[in-house]
């Protein structure tokens, strides 16, 4: 079943300042006073944006990327690569963590705030004219951005969807979903099948799309919409079993075999079993890319190893104690997180802070983490737009567990959490606002 209609006024894709915007990031509210609020649907607004100020997306070949979870360890991956190769790269993912020049990077390195101040100053008269959203316009952005940096590919990451996310005017050179799994589902569909299929609206004609997806289901919908399209379809069913898998607080190791080097293995500093599946989808993106811009097996090997892209479990070590912080924001986030607890020995007694978002499925995500911590603590995170926060109080009441403490003054909770952990470790998540948070609040940067 296709997606709603966006000329009936209604459609399950998000480009919403309300919903995907900087809140918290002072930069933003600075650059951006003006922007469209609410949800606007379609891609108009920004294909003559983009026609208005050249079409800059159109000066260099891009790869897009999208999937319910772990399409920005691939977009990080596959940038880490081609830079380590000598390509010069531009990567766009959303949403930061501690301020919006994340989302902008090119040579491995966030957007200096004063060339995203020129960006804005020159760009910001076109973007209140065409009343575009606050995604839409960072997406604007990073296109400008990239084109006067002449890259020679971006990397882009899909927001939300695909169908209709305002990265979707580009004709990539390959496509890859990573997975599907229930999220938004207020804005993509109640069912599985319809979020695949808003997810595969990336798809396009003669554009390779590749999957670590392992939902037959879902992988007979990618099928059929590259059928009827006419895109090369390619599916990884890869069985962790056979990757050899290692997994250590600093890094996953794995083993693939590709076309173009060989078997390989590997090593990322992203953790975590789903993180083998995320990299060896990265080689397979890599192994099928023109010869022009393919590395070789040694800048492979590096660029993987070199990867940045914090908040994902990452382990610190910080004032006698262990933090992991994981920006897990839906059940099959949580899950992974469940996996990576269970392979590392950190040191106990293990504390969870967590803060979700209202409409969020935290009754389904908070159990497997309770399961597995000594303590919880139950907060709200700053940066979290006002409407959509949740009642920590109501949330402890509903998943029965009696033992979690509720302190709404994040400040506070993370003194509460520090005091039970001793020497132990702490447990970070629910969301990229709270995990941006808590490292502004512990002067942590993520670059």
């Amino acid at each position: 079943m296709e997606g709603p209609d966006p000329s009936q006024g209604r459609s399950p894709v998000l480009s919403s300042f309300r919903l995907e915007s900087g809140v918290g990031d002072p930069l933003v509210e600075e650059l951006f006073p003006q922007l469209t609020p609410g949800v606007q649907w379609g891609l108009e607004r920004m294909e003559a944006f983009l026609r208005d100020t050249g079409n800059p997306h159109h000066s260099y070949p891009s790869i897009h990327l999208g999937g319910t979870n772990g399409k920005g360890s691939v977009a990080a991956t596959v940038s880490a690569v081609l830079e380590r190769g000598g390509i010069a790269t531009g990567l766009y993912t959303s949403p930061h963590l501690c301020s919006s020049r994340e989302r902008f990077r090119v040579a491995g390195r966030p957007v200096e705030e004063r060339e995203l101040r020129d960006l804005v100053r020159d760009l910001k008269d076109d973007i209140v004219r065409h009343e575009m959203t606050f995604f839409e316009a960072a997406t604007a952005l990073a296109f400008h951005l990239f084109q006067r940096r002449n890259v020679d590919v971006a990397v882009l990451e899909v927001g939300l969807g695909g169908r209709l996310d305002a990265t979707n005017v580009v004709t990539p050179l390959i496509t890859a979903i990573t997975n599907v799994d229930q999220d938004h589902s207020e804005y993509l569909g109640e069912s599985l099948a319809e979020i695949a299929r808003e997810k595969a609206g990336i798809i396009k004609a003669d554009v390779p799309l590749f999957t670590c997806e392992r939902d037959e289901r879902i992988l007979s919908i990618f099928e059929e919409v590259c059928e009827t399209v006419g895109a090369p379809f390619f599916a990884l069913r890869v069985d962790t079993g056979e990757l050899d898998l290692e997994v250590a607080e600093d890094h996953t190791s794995f083993t693939v075999s590709t076309s173009t080097w060989g078997k390989l293995r590997i090593r990322t500093p992203l953790v975590g079993e789903h993180q083998a599946l995320n990299g060896a989808l990265s080689v397979a993106v890599l192994d099928h890319l023109p010869a022009t811009l393919r590395p070789d097996a040694g800048s492979l090997v590096d660029g993987v190893r070199s990867v940045s892209w914090p908040g994902r479990s990452q382990v610190v070590h910080l004032g006698g104690q262990t933090w992991l912080f994981d920006v897990a924001h839906n059940p099959a986030g949580t899950q992974a997180l469940a996996s990576v607890l269970d392979r590392l020995a950190l040191p106990r007694p293990l504390i969870l802070l967590a803060a979700v978002l209202g409409d969020k499925d935290w009754r389904s995500m908070l159990p497997p983490l309770f399961e597995r911590t000594d303590a919880a603590v139950l907060t709200q995170a700053p940066s979290a737009p006002r409407e959509r926060r949740w009642d920590p109080y109501a949330a402890a009441l509903a998943v029965g567990d009696s033992m979690a403490e509720i302190h709404p003054d994040f400040h506070g909770a993370l003194e509460r959490v520090r005091e039970l952990a001793g020497t132990g470790s702490v447990v970070v998540t629910g969301s990229s606002h709270t995990v941006g948070d808590a490292m502004r609040a512990l002067r942590l940067s993520p670059f």
